[in-house]
């Protein structure tokens, strides 16, 4: 019935228990997850999660703010799209949230590192998986200028304005709400949700951070993604099944998945 289509299952805390994620995950009706990968170095155990449980698809890429990682080549992302179940590349993008004293013009190793992946997303024709934060104008400007368009993907962990939605929209991206969604305090981020349509919006986990209320605070699960699902359901004045249907619509759409895989 549900979709989380961003969750970090291969981190340490989630790993290490991850048949019990599986079983509360089947028993909230959450039946399928795209697990994200976010340096080289990791792709190893993120695919293996993907190979080893038929609801799990996966992505390549490197985050944004990860350094002294190994730095991606289009080759190396062009290799890691063509395994068995990568649906997308990323988590991608830019973040200008913890420049640690550096000037914006100091961070063009990370503008430079987010074309390589949207080179590799057109090449390989998978979607993009874009974080920003702090750092809008240059995300959709770097969009913009690499054709990104014509890989699509979707705008994770929305948390920016109104106005920054209708240009990924704009771009024929997707929008996902995290638990974000369900705090007290996000009341510019429901009003985003409203306005984007349901056709184009996506839910997730990033687990395991940003646990959705009652649960924020605690380790995240894909098995909360109904909190979300009922949140936007709340603002869209729809019913939770209509978004369940919708989301997970969109997730097969988006990542050329099949319901019936």
């Amino acid at each position: 019935m549900f979709v989380d289509s961003h969750c970090h299952l291969s981190f340490p805390e989630l790993a290490e228990r991850i048949d019990t994620i599986r079983a509360e995950m089947a028993a909230a009706r959450v039946d399928r997850a795209l697990c994200i990968c976010t340096t080289l170095e990791e792709f190893p155990a993120v695919h293996a999660l993907a190979t080893r449980h038929d609801n799990f698809w996966c992505s390549a890429g490197v985050h944004p703010d990860n350094e002294g990682v190994r730095e991606p080549t289009l080759d190396d992302l062009l290799a890691l799209a063509a395994r068995p179940r990568v649906v997308a590349i990323g988590e991608t993008g830019l973040d200008y949230y913890r420049l640690n004293g550096r000037s914006l013009a100091e961070m063009e190793w990370q503008r430079e590192r987010f074309r390589v992946h949207i080179r590799a997303a057109r090449t390989s024709d998978l979607p993009l998986v874009v974080h920003t934060r702090s750092a809008s104008d240059d995300t959709l400007a770097i969009l913009r200028e690499e054709g990104a368009e014509r890989a699509g993907g979707v705008f994770h962990c929305f948390t920016e304005t109104k106005g920054v939605a209708r240009a990924a929209l704009d771009l024929g991206f997707y929008v996902s709400f995290s638990g974000i969604l369900t705090f007290k305090n996000a009341l510019e981020l429901q009003d985003v949700a409203r306005f984007v349509p349901l056709e184009r919006c996506l839910i997730e986990t990033d687990s395991p951070y940003l646990a959705p209320v009652p649960f924020r605070g605690k380790t995240n699960t894909p098995a909360l993604v109904p909190y979300v699902a009922a949140k936007l359901a709340e603002l869209k004045g729809a019913s939770v099944e209509a978004v369940a249907q919708a989301t997970s619509a969109n997730f097969e759409a988006l990542f050329k998945i099949s319901s019936k895989t």
